[in-house]
């Protein structure tokens, strides 16, 4: 992604990257302030561009550039996103650069994780049969 209002980047061509900017420092804000999420900042600054980005997924330096901060910054944030399973770790075909990706059905595993729970039993929901 790049810098300018509806400038094309790697993805999300003709995206308004100033509205992304902002979709990410307000949804930052919002995770901080909520007494339920309580995530740290900085990992909710970087999660916001990976849930904005069109493949959810981005490289240490494009979440770096987007966010304007330094990659021990980007590094920490990542780390703890991993910890609590919200972000995974993969290679670009052909090159030795990490992307960081949001897991698939994050908010579902998030707060099932949280709960200390699966909220639909043991069988996935289509198969589940009600007693009775």
């Amino acid at each position: 992604m790049t810098g300018g209002k509806g400038e094309p980047g790697a993805e999300g061509a003709g995206r308004d990257e100033d509205a992304v900017s902002r979709f990410v420092e307000r949804f930052a804000a919002e995770m901080t302030e909520m007494t339920e999420a309580g995530m740290q900042r900085m990992a909710a600054r970087v999660f916001a561009p990976l849930l904005a980005a069109d493949d959810a997924s981005m490289t240490s330096a494009e979440l770096g550039r987007q966010l304007r901060i330094g990659p021990a910054a980007v590094s920490g944030a990542i780390n703890y996103l991993s910890q609590v399973r919200m972000v995974g770790r993969e290679r670009d075909p052909g090159s030795r650069r990490d992307r960081y990706r949001l897991h698939d059905e994050i908010w579902y595993a998030t707060f099932a994780d949280r709960d200390g729970a699966d909220p639909v039993g043991a069988h996935p929901a289509g198969r589940r049969t009600l007693p009775g």
